[in-house]
């Protein structure tokens, strides 16, 4: 459904003018192939836009979002990305790939749930990614909120999840983490928040000054 929200040509041509990768990350995006380098582009270039030096990831996944985290943090002068996952072997996995692009040092793994690690670890963050099953988006929130430093974004993926957001029928937790989230976002304001329409949707949210 990804690939249906979006004219294919539309997604073509975004994807021809992101610069080319490194083979490390080409590899990566074969390894999965709903990952589309426009959305992971975009992430960096709002990383770098903030001079993002401490960046979290709720979810990260095996690693390829940190690749475009990491190598921000790494070009606005050094830092920390948070990379939490649950499974050691994922996270055994993005460590081989993010070792390989030569991020050594920039990263800082964690085993275990987002949200408690994110409430556990010090500090504030210059930018959240939250990428977390979708039932527990709305819960989220209020961490985020207390974690991310005023003038700090947050970006959330699969706003649009995979359509399933545009059936009136569908009432599913998933779903309706979705929406709730989005309306908690949109009417606070606390934030200023835009949904953008790359890949399978992402909310960018600016976080006021408090």
């Amino acid at each position: 459904m990804i690939g249906g929200l979006l004219a294919p040509q539309l997604n073509q041509y975004l994807e021809r003018l992101i610069p080319p990768r490194p083979p490390e990350m080409q590899a990566m995006e074969a390894y999965a192939k709903e990952t589309r380098p426009v959305a992971g582009h975009f992430c960096y270039q709002l990383a770098r836009m903030i001079g993002a030096r401490r960046i979290f990831e709720m979810g990260s996944g095996y690693g390829y979002s940190t690749s475009w985290f990491a190598r921000a943090v790494k070009e606005n002068g050094g830092g920390t990305v948070y990379h939490v996952v649950w499974d050691e072997a994922l996270s055994q996995r993005a460590r081989k790939h993010l070792s390989a692009l030569g991020f050594d040092g920039v990263i800082e793994y964690h085993v275990g749930e987002a949200v408690q690690t994110l409430r556990s670890t010090g500090g504030t963050f210059d930018l959240i990614f939250n990428d977390i099953d979708k039932e527990g988006y709305p819960a989220s929130l209020p961490v985020v909120a207390e974690k991310l430093r005023p003038g700090g974004v947050l970006i959330v993926d699969n706003m649009f999840w995979r359509g399933q957001i545009f059936d009136a029928n569908d009432r599913t937790e998933e779903t309706e983490g979705v929406r709730r989230l989005t309306t908690l976002v949109t009417s606070d304001p606390g934030w200023i928040s835009s949904i953008v329409p790359l890949r399978d949707g992402l909310l960018v949210a600016y976080r006021v000054g408090r």
